[in-house]
């Protein structure tokens, strides 16, 4: 794939404060990429350098297919967390102002403005004002906009952090058909949104990059087996649980210790999350104490473990 934005040693200190500290990442014609990361990790502002809303204190941002002379911006879609609109003007007005703002001329911007309406589905809405809008409409509006000059990179900070269930599947909706005509560069903290979406993953933990490669590679290479273990109520399962739990991570610090076929064991409410190394080893490990204990058990299942395990992993570190 041929690449569309490469960013060198990225940095941004607010006096004493460094909030991005060299970031290298890049972006290929025809990717999504998600940018991850807990509040205050550094998404929004690595997002405001890329837009040329905040200046980098260092590194360089470089566009390939940049002409030249060519403003960047150009480029560039933009939809902010919280996006901005005049209440008092219908969302065509709105679509056909933000069309010759970009330079589009009259009868241009009106075609361009109806065709997008119609796109993110607000056709039957683009004569009611804007202070009528829901939330999701307002979205819907916001990537209306960032779409009009035809840009080759899409950059969307958090857009569906602050939407109902019903508009948040409308937008991911939308993506998912956006993402096949342009690049795509969004911020979240919502991992499911990220396994959804995009191609590659990149996650950043206090303003550096913690981890990133495509989606495919990192399950691969980190995600491991695990098994879910949740038992009844009774006292003596929640008992047991809690003292296997302990047990199983005191052996593990002990390197006299013969290890049972288990890595970690978390507990998440009533429920025993356990990473193993060998799946057949530690489910006939589990059985056996469990069946020697006489527990009554609701639940055993297999499976893998997730890209928020490994997010919560990354940023814990």
């Amino acid at each position: 794939m041929t690449e569309l934005l490469e960013v060198k040693g990225l940095t941004k200190s607010f006096g004493l404060m460094q909030a991005v500290n060299g970031i290298n990442l890049s972006i290929a014609e025809g990717s999504c990429v998600a940018l991850l990361g807990p509040n205050g990790a550094g998404k929004t502002t690595t997002i405001r350098m890329l837009t040329g809303l905040l200046k980098p204190t260092a590194g360089s941002i470089i566009f390939q297919h940049l002409k030249k002379g060519e403003d960047p911006k150009t480029l560039l879609g933009y939809l902010p967390q919280s996006p901005a609109f005049h209440p008092w003007m219908s969302g065509y007005e709105y679509m056909v102002y933000a069309g010759e703002l970009c330079g589009l001329r009259g009868s241009e911007a009106k075609k361009r403005a109806k065709e997008l309406m119609e796109r993110v589905g607000l056709g039957n809405a683009a004569k009611r004002r804007i202070g009528g809008y829901s939330g999701g409409m307002k979205q819907r509006l916001g990537l209306a906009q960032a779409l009009v000059h035809r840009p080759k990179l899409l950059i969307l900070d958090e857009p569906v952090s602050a939407l109902d269930p019903i508009g948040r599947r409308e937008v991911l909706h939308l993506l998912q058909e956006l993402k096949k005509e342009t690049s795509v560069l969004f911020s979240t903290h919502v991992l499911h949104d990220a396994e959804e979406l995009c191609d590659d993953v990149v996650i950043i933990s206090k303003g550096s990059i913690a981890l990133q490669g495509s989606l495919a590679s990192i399950r691969h290479e980190h995600r491991k087996p695990m098994i879910e273990l949740s038992f009844e109520a009774d006292p003596k399962s929640l008992a047991w649980s809690e003292a296997f739990r302990r047990r199983v991570n005191l052996l593990r610090e002990d390197a006299s210790m013969q290890l049972p076929p288990i890595e970690t064991v978390e507990k998440h409410g009533d429920e025993l999350r356990i990473i193993v190394n060998n799946i057949d080893a530690a489910r006939q490990f589990l059985l056996e104490e469990m069946t020697k204990e006489r527990l009554k058990i609701n639940k055993l299942s297999i499976g893998h473990s997730s890209l928020e395990d490994l997010f919560m992993k990354v940023v814990g570190q």
